[in-house]
């Protein structure tokens, strides 16, 4: 694996060079931040408008109005979903996971926004609660609700294993947005994008620093 058997060797200074400080690179403090206090308020008081079952090995879309709450709940067992998310009046405008990351962290809860992508830059959704928040970070350093996975897609599987399975992640998401946007397959595809894989519980391996799983809290 990557690291594992360096071929050059380490320069005098090596262990001073390993010693340098860490520096955040978007610190985050003159974001805006959350009324929490006051988005709990206005859930106690919130009317269900919709509810949408989702089985295993499907997916769907839904509109939520601006201002609106959607709740995600695993109603059976310890699922897990891929989340994408589009400006419904214009899907190029999507979540940008990898910003997202960079600016809240490998794992996204109570008090992170969720960014959409470049030119537009700005906050798709807010996460005003999380009943998963007591996980933490475990022994291994895993946690849930990451924003580090892609999504499991049949072109990785067929890479990897030389099977196509398109009951995955990126297929059910491409036939839903296909459904709900009314756009052929093979051009819904290309919206779809790296998701929040909420509920799942992710990390990397301290010895080869790839990316893990375990069942889900």
């Amino acid at each position: 694996m990557k690291h594992q058997h360096p071929t050059h060797p380490e320069p005098k200074d090596a262990q001073a060079r390993r010693a340098r400080p860490v520096v955040v690179c978007y610190p985050t403090e003159t974001l805006p931040q959350l009324d929490l206090a006051a988005s709990a308020a206005r859930r106690e008081g919130a009317e269900l408008l919709q509810r949408l079952s989702v089985p295993p090995r499907s997916a769907a879309c839904i509109d939520v109005p601006a201002g609106h709450f959607a709740r995600i709940v695993s109603v059976e067992g310890p699922q897990v979903g891929d989340l994408n998310i589009w400006n419904s009046h214009n899907i190029a405008e999507r979540f940008y996971s990898g910003k997202t990351r960079a600016l809240h962290g490998t794992h996204v809860g109570t008090g992170d926004s969720l960014w959409s992508s470049f030119p537009f830059m700005r906050p798709l959704a807010h996460i005003t609660c999380d009943t998963l928040d007591w996980y933490g970070y475990d022994a291994d350093g895993g946690s849930v609700h990451d924003v580090i996975g892609t999504r499991c897609d049949p072109y990785t599987g067929r890479l990897l294993s030389g099977s196509d399975y398109h009951y995955c992640c990126h297929s059910n998401l491409t036939r839903a947005v296909a459904d709900h946007f009314d756009l052929p397959p093979e051009e819904a595809e290309r919206h779809v994008h790296d998701v929040l894989n909420v509920f799942m519980l992710t990390g990397f391996t301290r010895d080869t620093h790839q990316y893990f799983m375990k069942a889900s809290p």
